[in-house]
Order: C-alpha cells, then structure tokens, then sequence
C-alpha cells in the first residue's frame, strides 16, 4: 500500500527520522512550537499507523510528501475524521434537509493536505491529495472524501477545484471552521 508514488512526489509514513523535517513543516504552515511538542506528535503519529492496522481501520493521519527527486519533505497530505454539519450540504445526499436534524454532526472522510511555503504554487498539493483521494476510493472504498477551509483559502479552495470537488458554503455563521466545504464523490459509485 505504501508507498503511493505520483510523477514528482512519494507518498509515505512519517518515520522517527523525520523530526526536523516535519518540525520545519509544521512550523510554517501552522506556526513554531517546541520541539518537544514536534517529538510529540511525530511519536504518536508512528505510533498511531500501527495501532489502526492492528484494529483494521482506515489508515487515518498524516503522511509524508516526498520529492521523488532527492527525497526532501515539503509536504503533508492525509486521511481524518471530518466531523460537522454534513446535513447542511446538498452534495452529501443527507436526508436530513429540514429541521434540527440538519444541524446534526456527522463523520465523513476527510482529505488533508499542506505544502511547506518555498515549493507552494508548483501543483504539488493537487497532486498529493489527488493521489490520496484515488487511494481513499480504490482501496478503501470511500463513497466520498471531504475538504474543508476557511472561506477566505482561496489555495486551498483552488486544490479543491482542481480535484474537481463540489465546492459549497456553509448556509449558516458557525461553526466557523466549517465555512467553505469541498465534496468528491467516488466515480465508481452506483456500480
């Protein structure tokens, strides 16, 4: 299963190794924090592949962008619990269109992605997350995956464009992270 390889990039597990790798990342996409906390979440993330192959779940979390040229991480892109309001979205097919029903929570598969900031704008995060969606729907068997940003990412709405997700709004102001929504269905569906 792993690697997934692309044209220009690797798709991988995380590994011990990579922890100024992916404290550089993480530092410029979402702000510096200790190395400590880095370490952290490096070794709950190793830890977390094995754990949910064990439990024979989705490979859910963060995975390594390589450049298949010379091997340098420069990104992150991965599968994880999306958890909102999918009722709200006409895309989702949800039943529950009016009332409180609608505004019930519900779990989806959400596709992640983040490009460190020197190698943005070359298509890089396209093609991870294309990647991974078309691992979500041949592997698993994902009916759909989700994406979701703030209204004003514009990059991150434009991934979704690309990918060619239904990109909607949330109708109503909260919860505020749940404000611009991409959908991709898996074409194989129905068959």
């Amino acid at each position: 299963m792993w690697p997934i390889r692309t044209p220009r990039l690797c798709i991988r597990p995380f590994a011990e190794g990579d922890l100024d790798a992916i404290s550089r990342l993480l530092d410029d996409c979402f702000g510096r924090e200790s190395l400590a906390a880095r370490r952290a979440w490096l070794d709950w993330t190793v830890r977390n592949y094995a754990a949910l192959a064990r439990l024979r779940q989705p490979p859910y979390g963060d995975y390594a962008i390589t450049l298949v040229d010379g091997g340098r991480i420069i990104g992150s892109v991965g599968l994880v619990p999306s958890f909102g309001p999918f009722g709200k979205l006409p895309s989702v097919g949800s039943h529950a269109r009016e009332g409180a029903e609608r505004d019930l929570f519900t779990a989806e598969l959400g596709l992640f992605w983040a490009i460190e900031s020197t190698h943005r704008r070359a298509g890089y995060a396209t093609e991870a997350a294309r990647a991974m969606a078309a691992f979500a729907f041949d592997e698993l068997r994902a009916a759909r995956v989700v994406a979701t940003t703030e209204h004003l990412n514009a990059a991150s709405i434009g991934v979704m464009r690309r990918l060619g997700m239904t990109i909607e709004r949330n109708p109503d102001a909260t919860p505020e992270w749940f404000q611009t929504v991409g959908v991709l269905h898996n074409s194989a569906r129905g068959r």
